[in-house]
């Protein structure tokens, strides 16, 4: 990989939690700045980012600026970012069709459970979303970590592929 920033699409089905936590944790990592620019996307777009998502996000002073829930045909047609790596953080979304993505990027699954999902008390919910925050943001940490110019690419498969078995 060159020294040229790396574009990384985080993949869930409805993009309004943990596709959206992933963005933000990978974007304002101080050790990614300069080197990645994360977006997200899901393939069957919720329409908004979660309430608990954005106050996780903020409670950890991470930018919510410019995060939405949108459809990931935004990444597959002309003028679209060129993807180096696609991420799927669902199991719903690994199972699905991916559109063609412009640059032949590298992917891997990182599922986590879907903290939007779960039914209970309001502490019940947040503590759902604060364990997948913890399990995005300790994988996108080994990612930003990985000594991108030394590794080729079955290497780096091999250890994208292991991440996403990082808990």
């Amino acid at each position: 990989m060159s020294e040229q920033i790396m574009n990384v699409l985080f993949l869930c089905t409805g993009n309004s939690a943990r596709s959206i936590l992933a963005e933000s944790v990978l974007n304002n990592l101080a050790v990614s700045r300069g080197k990645f620019h994360a977006y997200s996307a899901g393939s069957h777009p919720a329409g908004q980012v979660h309430p608990m998502a954005v106050d996780l996000l903020e409670q950890n002073h991470l930018s919510t600026e410019g995060l939405r829930s949108k459809s990931w045909d935004e990444f597959a047609q002309p003028g679209a970012p060129v993807l180096d790596f696609v991420f799927t953080v669902c199991d719903n979304a690994a199972g699905e069709v991916c559109p063609v993505w412009p640059g032949q990027p590298m992917t891997a699954h990182w599922g986590v459970p879907d903290p939007a999902a779960v039914q209970g008390s309001e502490e019940i919910k947040r503590k759902a979303f604060f364990i997948a925050f913890n399990q995005l943001s300790n994988r996108i940490g080994l990612f930003a970590q990985l000594p991108f110019d030394k590794l080729d690419r079955i290497k780096l498969q091999k250890a994208l592929a292991d991440i996403g078995r990082e808990l």
